[in-house]
């Protein structure tokens, strides 16, 4: 059955000693999560819904969930004073991380901002906008939980459910998404070795190193490159005709092997 997220049971969980949480507000429907943070401007605020109706991705992209079938939630976090550009990276870390704890599922990180599910194809079970704000950084995430196949947007999206995790709790995954983000957030936002393990671990689960991509750059353009790395600012590192150079926006196509 599907079931409207509990606001107590949230709120017992984060905002308590130990973590960084000021407050969680549950919206049984609401356009953009990250559009009512950035108007709260409340740092370490958790905005979430049962239902977004104009969810917003990159690229001007927008989109709408099936009521209770879904994670999507909004926080406004102070934007680190270096390393920026790695706090989506980060995100979907924290992201990984709940996912292996509450839903027992493996995923890898697509750079810069997917997350994806081997077990299903590689298709994509979230999703992760960050935006800059006067107050901070609005990151925002959107994980699909239990919707079937007819109910996601595109076939190369899917559900924790397709991918074989029956009954995920939706709570336990805010909590735990939200815990480690804190984690990895305290990480970037120190001495230069904890930000060097969050650039290391970013490393080994990022899918898109190795890789031969199709990049989408401003204007329409499409190159075919291989991904050989991640730079210390968060930056795709690609080769094409022999020399290297570092991509800091752009979509990004895995290549399908044509073997086997």
């Amino acid at each position: 059955m599907r079931e409207s997220l509990d606001r107590e049971a949230l709120h017992e969980a984060l905002v308590t000693p130990g973590q960084p949480w000021t407050g969680v507000d549950v919206h049984p429907s609401l356009g953009s999560t990250n559009v009512e943070a950035a108007r709260l401007a409340q740092p370490w605020r958790v905005v979430v819904t049962d239902h977004q109706e104009a969810g917003r991705g990159r690229l001007g992209r927008t989109w709408e969930t099936p009521a209770n079938t879904a994670v999507t939630l909004s926080v406004l976090l102070p934007a680190p004073e270096q390393g920026r550009g790695w706090l989506p990276l980060a995100t979907g870390l924290a992201v990984r991380d709940a996912l292996t704890e509450v839903a027992g599922v493996d995923s890898a990180l697509k750079w810069p901002n997917d997350v994806l599910l081997p077990a299903d194809d590689d298709r994509k079970v979230c999703g992760i906008l960050c935006e800059l704000q006067p107050a901070g950084v609005v990151v925002g995430l959107g994980i699909n939980v239990d919707q079937d196949r007819d109910e996601l947007p595109v076939d190369t999206a899917t559900s924790l459910r397709l991918a074989g995790a029956l009954e995920v709790s939706r709570e336990r995954l805010v909590v735990a998404v939200l815990t480690h983000l804190a984690r990895w957030h305290a990480d970037l936002s120190g001495a230069a070795p904890a930000r060097a393990g969050v650039h290391a671990a970013y490393r080994r689960a990022c899918s898109t190193i190795g890789r031969e991509v199709d990049l989408h750059v401003a204007g329409g353009e499409v190159r075919r490159v291989r991904a050989v790395g991640v730079d210390d600012e968060g930056r795709l590192v690609v080769s094409s005709a022999g020399s290297e150079y570092a991509v800091a926006a752009g979509d990004v196509v895995h290549v399908r092997s044509t073997t086997g």
